[in-house]
């Protein structure tokens, strides 16, 4: 499909325009040359922008999206991470589902450049799992949005949103040592763990918990050194880049070599990685994190806002 075919209007309001959208973006993300099986491989030239959880912050999306930089160089690309469930609402709804379709269209107008990589709050909405932020049931909010949008032809887009999410990789592999996935599994579940799923194609149980592959690598939040070194060696890893954990400042860093992202707040950061030089040590890429009110436009502010 030619991403320049829909206009904005008939995705917002046709879900066949929406559900056509996100069909030919998923088939896309699956036939990437940089996609193997469960993961994006991406070699030693270039530069990757990395984003952390971005919860339907569309201001700060445009920002990164900006500082990406995505037409100078088809050697250019950018991470996005947990793009719906945001606390922005339109008319009291969440329309996030919105910031997926124009997820898409980048992932069409720049493939083999675009990885939004899965995330707990993607995970939940596509199998339907509660999930509550800030008091509100994250998925029923979703999908009243989405009934809002299409009417009648809801349930069109909202199967389309599913198969969207599930052709997302679970993570992003760099040749220098660097790995970006949205979470690890919890310390105590590695046991549980398979290890070997970016080596492979992901399964429909992969998805559930308790022990789905996918759903143990986005959910965990308690990491100890032993099993990052442990992991990292398995995975000949250097540097864990992640989200899903608080990050007030907009970057964390724990020892000994995972960088915590959070660009979805007023100190939203991200990382510009350049994919061509010696890894530095994850305690340098934090602090080296950019703050992404350095590319927002001037009539914009960083608490963020709905796509109208």
């Amino acid at each position: 499909m030619n991403p320049g075919s829909l206009s904005m209007n008939d995705w917002r309001s046709n879900a066949s325009a929406f559900a056509e959208l996100l069909a030919a973006a998923a088939a896309s993300l699956a036939s990437s040359p940089v996609r193997a099986h469960s993961c994006v491989r991406l070699p030693a030239r270039g530069r990757l922008l990395i984003t952390g959880d971005l919860h339907g912050n569309t201001i700060h999306f445009e920002a990164a999206i900006t500082a990406a930089r995505l037409g100078r160089s088809r050697d250019h690309h950018v991470v996005l991470q947990e793009v719906i469930h945001g606390d922005s609402r339109t008319d009291g709804l969440d329309m996030s589902h919105r910031l997926l379709a124009r997820i898409a269209e980048l992932v069409l107008a720049h493939p083999g450049q675009v990885h939004p990589i899965l995330a707990n709050h993607e995970l939940a909405q596509c199998r339907g799992h509660p999930i509550v932020k800030s008091g509100v049931n994250c998925v029923e909010a979703f999908d009243e949005g989405i009934e809002h949008a299409f009417g009648d032809d809801a349930q069109i887009a909202a199967d389309a949103v599913r198969r969207f999410i599930t052709a997302m990789p679970l993570a992003v592999v760099c040749e220098n040592g660097v790995t970006v996935t949205h979470s690890l599994p919890n310390a105590s579940a590695m046991r549980r763990f398979d290890t070997r799923v970016l080596e492979r194609a992901l399964c429909d149980e992969d998805f559930d918990p308790p022990y789905g592959a996918a759903y143990l690598l986005t959910w965990g939040r308690s990491h100890d050194p032993v099993q990052l070194i442990s992991l990292a060696r398995d995975w000949g890893v250097s540097v864990f880049i992640v989200g899903h954990a608080p990050a007030p400042d907009g970057v964390g860093f724990r020892a000994p070599n995972m960088v915590v992202l959070n660009s979805g707040h007023a100190e939203g950061r991200v990382i510009d990685l350049d994919l061509a030089a010696r890894t530095p040590s994850a305690a340098a890429l934090a602090v080296g994190a950019v703050a992404l009110a350095a590319f927002l436009r001037d009539d914009h502010t960083a608490s963020g806002q709905a796509l109208a």
